[in-house]
């Protein structure tokens, strides 16, 4: 269990990471696109939140089930459908903790022969839990330093 300590507490901690970097931004700056082609800080968020619901699942089928297979998602196609500019900054992010906090306690419960279990994505074939769990702890880093970009795209 313990190999798994520092991973747990990088997924654990990073939605307090997002939520300190959209700290005071109005919902003009999270509405801005100032980079051209790029998402707007909201549309970010939102993503991110969507992500983090689809990942709990493939998490949770991978622990649970025995090889279930399940879904890519194209993130511009959620992205186009899924209101995100109808959505609520402050929920998203009380989702994506909300979300991690279950997770976590789940993941706190297992043993290292657990991060092991495999789970058949539809694209991607064959991937383990570890690799899960490793790719979606990546995630909110990836799109802070983007988000920080749009920030000082906005101030110059």
């Amino acid at each position: 269990r313990m190999l798994y300590a520092d991973l747990l507490n990088e997924y654990a901690s990073a939605p307090e990471m997002l939520r300190e970097t959209v700290a005071g931004m109005t919902t003009e700056q999270l509405d801005a696109v100032p980079i051209p082609g790029k998402w707007s800080t909201q549309q970010v968020i939102c993503h991110i939140a969507d992500f983090e619901l689809v990942y709990a699942d493939r998490m949770k089928r991978v622990i649970a089930e025995n090889e279930p297979t399940f879904f890519g998602g194209d993130p511009d196609v959620f992205a186009a459908h899924l209101a995100y500019g109808q959505r609520d900054v402050a929920d998203e992010l009380q989702l994506i903790e909300s979300v991690r906090a279950q997770m976590t306690r789940v993941f706190r419960a297992l043993n290292s022969k657990d991060f092991q279990r495999i789970g058949n994505h539809s694209e991607d074939g064959s991937i383990s839990l570890e690799l899960l769990l490793g790719r979606i702890t990546e995630h909110i880093p990836h799109h802070v330093g983007f988000i920080k970009e749009k920030q000082r795209a906005l101030k110059s």
